[in-house]
């Protein structure tokens, strides 16, 4: 249940900096944004806190911010037209090895 509250706070973990990311576009509603980036981070850091109770702090952290820096990535890439070159899309390939082999090892 631990590692599924991880996953969902590496879920919220993207959300901020969306949130952050649609409230400098110019037809939003920018406090709205920053509202819903404020629930996320509240959302993310609840979680993390729950998964923490079994899951080794290190190990925790780095998987949250992984998924949060992937996931981020990615909706940057499909959604706001970021480079998706083939050095970005390795490194972040790279994260994700490193969250298996701490879920692993």
């Amino acid at each position: 249940m631990n590692w599924i509250a991880l996953i969902i706070a590496g879920i919220f973990e993207i959300g901020w900096p969306l949130g952050l990311k649609l409230s400098q576009q110019p037809d939003s509603n920018k406090w709205s944004w920053i509202l819903f980036s404020i629930a996320c981070m509240t959302v993310s850091g609840a979680f993390l806190w729950y998964a923490q109770k079994s899951i080794p702090i290190g190990t925790a952290y780095a998987v949250w911010t992984g998924i949060g820096a992937v996931g981020t990535l990615l909706v940057g890439v499909f959604f706001f037209q970021d480079s998706a070159n083939i050095f970005r899309l390795l490194s972040a390939l790279l994260i994700v090895v490193g969250i298996v082999g701490l879920k692993l090892f």
